[in-house]
């Protein structure tokens, strides 16, 4: 059996397993005599890394269309050996902008109000041993962070504790836990509603784990949701897109190994199922995100690029009718690397591309289905293979334009649109 055969078929523990196992496998896999001691230098180096414009297709040692490097933190100043997800708090007494970049032993907080000059400030500390994976979300002035490992629960950080900060940086604890489910794939926040969905855990069969957090240091099971099995990632919003029989309704877009599932969640206690959709090639359906409009979905299947061997695919779903969803078209890229998490903001498409590092895309026109790269940032300079390594996540939403990315192997980056 192949290893994506094999992924498709076992549990969310084994799962985990096999990805840790292929993550060393693909990076050991790399022509590592081609790195040079600079390369080797850099990623290990402990500086902050200032900025690097974006200049003939490079921003310093990275390649780059159009995004300079403000400023880079490598891994070693966080005392970690790999990054994960990451997200952002933006302070509204202050307006200054927080990083929260997930770690295999914890959590880091980052301000870069200064996004050249960024203050890490501390670190919340791991409920259990590291663990490769942990996700971050942020309701008002609150973290809220999960993790594969057993017994991590759900830990609540209040952020206004990192205003000001003396002696940086800090090893914070957690000052509130929910206990409810074991360990958790991903965590999603409906800021609008003040609800939670636990994704991914021992509970539910790894559907929704629905929690009331508009009281934050106060969490209180509401509800879950199993009739569509696990959720590796999912979105929940309030909808107001086309399909008017919905309308003000809190929807939940799972992506769910093998499809979309999209679910009316509105009553906790009795979730319906609207639709569900697949699509060609599936290799694991692994997150999407609605565009601003809600009338489609781009999806992000994380095994398709090893499984056929092509480049990079975006799938974009028309959501037109949730009763009835349909594939719209497909994009693909001009880089083998695997996709891994992305985000739209206005008409714009952020993917965190693994070893191809940040893509942006212009998607103003999907309707027509034409979508092109505008941009680009490669935290992951030494390769672009379907390997494991490189950028997790990226973050867009600062209203200062200053884009996230966290980097398994490298760390923190912090980039910006070239003015």
């Amino acid at each position: 059996m192949n290893l994506i055969s094999l992924i498709n078929r076992v549990s969310i523990k084994k799962y985990y397993l096999i990805f840790f196992l292929s993550f060393l496998f693909f990076s050991c896999s790399n022509d590592d005599s081609s790195i040079t001691s600079e390369e080797m230098e850099e990623k290990i180096d402990p500086t902050i890394i200032a900025t690097s414009p974006c200049e003939n297709g490079m921003a310093g040692k990275y390649p780059c269309k159009d995004y300079d490097l403000m400023a880079h933190i490598s891994l070693s100043i966080f005392n970690a050996v790999s990054g994960n997800d990451s997200w952002g708090w933006t302070d509204a007494s202050t307006g200054k902008e927080y990083v929260l970049m997930g770690l295999d032993n914890g959590t880091a907080f980052i301000d870069i109000s200064n996004p050249s000059e960024p203050i890490y400030l501390g670190k919340l500390v791991s409920q259990t041993p590291s663990a490769l994976h942990r996700d971050i979300k942020v309701y008002q002035n609150y973290a809220f962070i999960v993790s594969e490992a057993e017994g991590h629960g759900l830990q609540i950080f209040d952020l206004t504790k990192l205003r000001n900060v003396a002696n940086a940086p800090v090893n914070y604890q957690a000052d509130a836990k929910y206990n409810e489910f074991e360990h958790a794939h991903n965590i999603v926040i409906n800021e609008s509603s003040g609800f939670a969905y636990v994704v991914g855990s021992n509970t539910f069969a790894g559907g929704p784990h629905i929690i009331n957090i508009q009281d934050p240091m106060n969490p209180t099971f509401a509800g879950g949701y199993s009739l569509d099995g696990y959720s590796h990632d999912a979105q929940v919003v309030t909808y107001n897109g086309p399909d008017t029989d919905y309308s003000g309704k809190e929807i939940y877009i799972g992506s769910n190994e093998n499809k979309v599932a999209i679910v009316d969640i509105t009553d906790k206690s009795n979730p319906k199922n609207i639709s569900t959709i697949t699509y060609e090639n599936v290799g694991y359906t692994h997150q999407g995100w609605f565009t601003e409009d809600q009338k489609y979905f781009l999806v992000g299947d994380e095994f398709d690029e090893i499984q056929t061997g092509k480049n990079t695919r975006t799938i974009i779903l028309d959501f037109t009718d949730l009763d009835n969803p349909k594939t719209h078209t497909n994009y693909t890229s001009s880089l083998p690397s695997i996709d891994h998490n992305g985000y739209v903001k206005d008409n714009l498409f952020y993917l965190a591309n693994y070893t191809g590092g940040l893509r942006v895309l212009d998607i103003s026109d999907i309707k027509n289905k034409n979508i092109r790269e505008v941009g680009s940032f490669d935290s992951y300079p030494l390769t672009n293979s379907k390997d494991f390594n490189g950028a997790w996540n990226v973050y867009p939403f600062f209203e200062s334009g200053n884009i996230v990315l966290s980097d398994i192997d490298n760390g923190l980056f912090i980039v910006r649109k070239k003015e």
